[in-house]
This record gives C-alpha cells, sequence and structure tokens, in this order.
C-alpha cells in the first residue's frame, strides 16, 4: 500500500515533510520518499496514530462512574469496554494504556484484540489498581496494607497478564469520600510495588493529584504521574532528577466542568473537580515550561469524557499549555508511546503502520485530528 501525504508529521519535533508517499509492507512502514508514480491512497495531512497513555475502557463516560461499574455485571461491563475499543480506533486512537479495570477485563479484551476476534487498538493493560483499604478506586482496585502486599499484589496483576502496574498515591474525584489532596498509599509501599514490577520489567503508573502523594510517588520510583494537578517545585525537581512522565488529563475536569449544571453527577464529583481545576492549568502548564516530559493521556471513560473524544485533550494541551499543534501531537504520539513502551509512535521504517489520514494539516489547526478520514493500524485500514 502506497499513501501519498500532502503533509507529513511523523510524530517527532522535526518539520514536516511535503508532498511524500508512505509506503506499507508487512503491517510496517517500508518507505518514506519523494511522491512520484501510483498511490493507493491519498490526504492531506497524514500522522502518526494516536496513543493514549491513559483510558479506562469499561467506562462509558457516565455521569457517575462509581455506580455505573458497581450497578452492572462484568459481562456487561466487557461488552461496553469492547464497544469503546472499537470507537477509540475510528477515532485515530491506535495505541491506549488501560490503567484501572474491574476482574481481567482490559487483559482479556487486550487479549481478543490481539488474536482479531474484535476491533480495537492494541492495548497495555493494568489490571486492578493497587490502593489501600477503602481508598480511591477501590471499586476497580486490589486493597494493598504494607510493603510485601504491596509486592505480593503486583505479582498477582502480572500473574493475571497485566503489562503495567498503576498506584493510587493521593484520592480521587470520582470516588466519594477520597479526598484529591490527600496521599493514600504510603512512599514504602509504593516503592516495594515500584521495585517487584521493575524487577519484571513492569512499568509502573501513579494516579497522584495532591502534592504529597506526588512527590511521594516520584521518590518511590515510578515511571509516571497521572494527573499530576497540584504538584511544586520539588515535584518539578523529582520529575526531571527521575526522568518520570506527566499525564495530565486535561480533559477529566475539564469534560466535568463542562457538564456541571446538567444535574445528572453526584454533587461531591463536580465540587472536586472544581477544587483540581484550580490548581490544574497553572501547575501543568509550570511543568511543561520547565522542561518535564508530558505525554498525552486522557483518562477517557470518565463523566462526559468519550473514548472517541481523544482528539480534544490534544486540543487542550495546545489551547491550555501553550504547546504549538505539533508539540501537542508528539506528546500525544511519540511521548506517549515511549512512555507506554510497545512501539516508538513514529512514522520510519521498520516501525508499525500506524497513521492517520486527515483531511487538513494538522500543524496549523490541531483540531483536524477530529474526524480521520481513514485510520489504519498495523497496515490494515481499520
Amino acid at each position: 500500500m502506497i499513501v501519498r501525504c500532502g503533509v507529513l508529521y511523523d510524530g517527532s519535533l522535526a518539520p514536516p515533510r511535503r508532498n511524500a508517499d508512505l509506503t506499507i509492507a508487512d503491517g510496517r512502514i517500508a518507505e518514506i520518499r519523494d511522491a512520484s508514480g501510483a498511490f493507493d491512497l491519498e490526504a492531506a495531512c497524514v500522522t502518526p496514530g494516536l496513543v493514549n497513555a491513559h483510558a479506562h475502557l469499561e467506562a462509558n463516560g457516565e455521569p457517575d462512574t462509581m455506580a455505573a461499574v458497581l450497578g452492572t455485571t462484568p459481562t456487561q461491563r466487557m461488552l461496553r469496554a469492547a464497544g469503546n475499543a472499537a470507537k477509540a480506533l475510528a477515532a485515530g486512537v491506535t495505541t491506549l494504556r488501560d490503567l484501572g479495570a474491574s476482574e481481567r477485563l482490559a487483559i482479556d479484551l487486550r487479549d481478543a484484540i490481539d488474536a482479531g476476534r474484535v476491533p480495537g487498538p492494541r492495548i497495555s493493560a493494568a489490571g486492578n489498581v493497587l490502593c489501600m483499604t477503602g481508598g480511591h478506586g477501590w471499586f476497580i482496585g486490589r486493597a494493598v496494607d504494607g510493603p510485601w502486599d504491596a509486592r505480593k499484589a503486583v505479582r498477582e496483576q502480572r500473574w493475571y497478564g497485566a503489562d503495567c502496574i498503576k498506584l493510587i498515591a493521593t484520592g480521587g474525584v470520582l470516588t466519594k469520600g477520597a479526598v484529591p489532596g490527600i496521599a493514600q498509599l504510603s512512599e514504602e509501599e509504593m516503592q516495594a510495588a515500584c521495585l517487584e514490577a521493575h524487577h519484571h520489567g513492569m512499568r509502573v503508573a501513579a494516579h497522584a493529584i495532591g502534592t504529597d502523594g506526588i512527590n511521594n510517588a516520584l521518590r518511590a520510583g515510578v515511571d509516571s504521574i497521572e494527573h499530576g494537578h497540584m504538584l511544586d517545585d520539588d515535584s518539578i525537581a523529582l520529575f526531571k532528577a527521575r526522568g518520570a512522565y506527566l499525564v495530565p488529563t486535561l480533559t477529566a475536569p475539564t469534560c466535568i466542568l463542562e457538564h456541571a449544571g446538567d444535574g445528572s453527577q453526584p454533587d461531591f464529583v463536580v465540587r472536586k473537580a472544581r477544587e483540581v481545576n484550580a490548581h490544574m492549568v497553572e501547575s501543568i502548564k509550570r511543568a511543561f515550561t520547565m522542561g518535564v516530559k508530558i505525554a498525552g493521556g486522557s483518562d477517557a471513560g470518565t463523566p462526559y469524557n468519550y473514548h472517541e473524544n481523544y482528539a480534544y485533550e490534544v486540543e487542550l494541551m495546545h489551547r491550555l499549555l501553550g504547546m504549538t499543534p505539533q508539540v501537542a501531537l508528539h506528546a500525544a504520539t511519540a511521548v506517549a508511546a515511549e512512555l507506554i513502551g510497545l512501539h516508538r509512535g513514529v512514522l520510519e521504517p521498520g516501525e508499525p503502520a500506524d497513521l492517520l489520514l486527515l483531511d487538513r494539516d494538522a500543524g496549523e489547526d490541531v483540531r483536524a485530528l477530529v474526524r480521520p478520514r481513514a485510520v489504519i493500524k498495523a497496515g490494515t485500514l481499520a
């Protein structure tokens, strides 16, 4: 297959290539050369497939996530997850990290997609989140009490088939009674989990909103902080010293507040989202300005935050953080892919042929990502 590209962004920060032909063979990129001769597909703009480093496929964007999980059966949630995977792929997400699911749903769905039984992105699955007893996310979690129990919990997730580990370092918005600014798992518990996970080649993400929990998780050795909305100067120094990534999930509180007047969300969700939002832009923008590595991830599945709307996260990174469209695209492709570790998220010979065909230049208007003309995953039209 030969794709003719009016403008080609390869996922890096290099200047885009113009009037190029991209050749695909055996699911990978074989060659990129100046346009000439016959071709099979063409587009005004071509980019790598999007990489969403933070999603929850079993959640549909319901106003009350907790009730949606607790009020449904595993079979119902698996059907929702499969539907959401298909929607994400059709919208241009070719790789996704599911950071917490009930049962083993994300793991089983990953395997079904890999086997070709259902459509969806390639998935890195965390299995159950590891949280303190009664802590944030307990309804999709495995309770951890003490460092040795944390090691055992990591071993269990690995046994079940998880690719990565998700720790809960602070309270969160969607769990009743959990305060986002208060630390939950201790530094010692998270350090034990990180040591065990890294021993087995697994990467570790930490849900962390409040300052103490962010810094505890970074000192413990996590690979990424999810949210990070109340970070401080010490946090920024730790990010840079440890080489950790920040996944800001700007869409999650933004969507909650955009629908705050609908009357369908629990009062505690809206109240906590307002508290988080008061810190979010200033904190994340400062981290970006100071050189912290920002990886795209939307927390898709949270209230009104739909899996087919990942392009909104890219738009918010541009609009709220001041990233150029190309830098925002880089964060949502190459940087997110580097964090997940399944591939490089760039369009280069030898890399998986995951690409989007767009009707206009995404480097001039990032909203061009919203409705791809076509999505190709591993060399096949999705």
